[in-house]
């Protein structure tokens, strides 16, 4: 009966990786679907066992991990992080005269992944039909920059060279949005490596370089060198172990469901930190905008 429930906790809580298959991918943790096993939704289970650690923060990048909560809505927080934040952009191009080599979609286009350094907290969006070329823009909802440079030939650079970076003065602006990171949002589950028996000598050797660096240790345990799991954050799940005949069933590699590591990047608009804060808040109104579709139902 104890294997059976152990069985059952596997199933419920993570995802195997197999040597030809991944096992355990859906969730199964509704009410009634495991006897034994009470998996009704409840708020306190749930405040109890949630929760964000943040692991890394700085200017431009943040990890942290979100436990205790399903993929589906790990997955529309990261989808909000991506599309729904708002964020201050060029829109619209209107160009009058474009000497340049640039075709005029081209460079509306390399425009607007320009990333524009202003709070859209600040600002407020444009009422319907205020978006035409007569229209002129308000300082609470429109930012007016001036692009002025110009390529021009280097008077000091020698006779001799052929490097373009000394014939000519600004020919490649480095604040080109294709020298900035990508703003993104991704995670990825927990990984989970149990070893089913002790690797020993040159196994422990060879198990610790299938891993990626700081995943596997060798220890000193009574003259022999054995290899122990310290820190399975860091694996990448490659499964590398499987080509070794006798080192494939001494490992089992698994991913926790319910426990996200995300990881966001910063294009310099916003913290990143700001930027989780203000997907929470965009989840929170989608939260009470169904709540409230759920209640007129409700009184029709």
């Amino acid at each position: 009966m104890a294997a059976t429930m152990s069985n059952v906790e596997e199933i419920r809580s993570r995802v195997i990786l197999g040597e030809y298959n991944v096992t355990n991918v859906h969730t199964s943790d509704y009410p009634g679907n495991y006897p034994g096993y009470d998996d009704t939704w409840d708020m306190q289970k749930f405040q109890k066992n949630f929760r964000i650690d943040v692991v890394h923060l700085d200017e431009s990048s943040m990890e942290f991990d979100m436990v205790g909560i399903d993929a589906a809505i790990a997955n529309a927080f990261r989808r909000i992080l991506l599309a729904e934040v708002p964020t201050m952009a060029i829109e619209k191009v209107f160009i009058y005269n474009n000497t340049s080599i640039v075709q005029d979609e081209v460079l509306a286009h390399r425009l607007g992944l320009v990333p524009i350094k202003a709070d859209p907290r600040l600002f407020e969006y444009r009422s319907t039909g205020e978006e035409s070329a007569e229209e002129e823009g308000s300082e609470i909802d429109t930012i007016q920059l001036q692009l002025k440079i110009k390529c021009s030939r280097n008077p000091r650079a020698s006779k001799d060279t052929a490097d373009p970076r000394e014939l000519y003065l600004n020919h490649m602006g480095k604040d080109h949005a294709k020298f900035s990171p990508v703003a993104t949002a991704s995670y990825r589950l927990l990984p989970d490596i149990t070893l089913l028996e002790p690797v020993e000598g040159e196994k422990a050797e060879r198990l610790k370089r299938c891993f990626s660096r700081g995943v596997i240790d060798i220890q000193d345990v009574d003259g022999k060198k054995v290899a122990k799991v310290v820190n399975s954050r860091l694996d990448t799940c490659s499964r590398e172990f499987l080509r070794h005949d006798d080192l494939k069933n001494a490992v089992k590699l698994g991913r926790l469901r319910d426990h996200f590591i995300f990881t966001v990047e910063s294009t310099g608009i916003l913290p990143p930190d700001v930027l989780v804060t203000e997907a929470i808040k965009v989840l929170m109104v989608k939260c009470q905008r169904f709540l409230n579709a759920l209640d007129s139902t409700d009184l029709e």
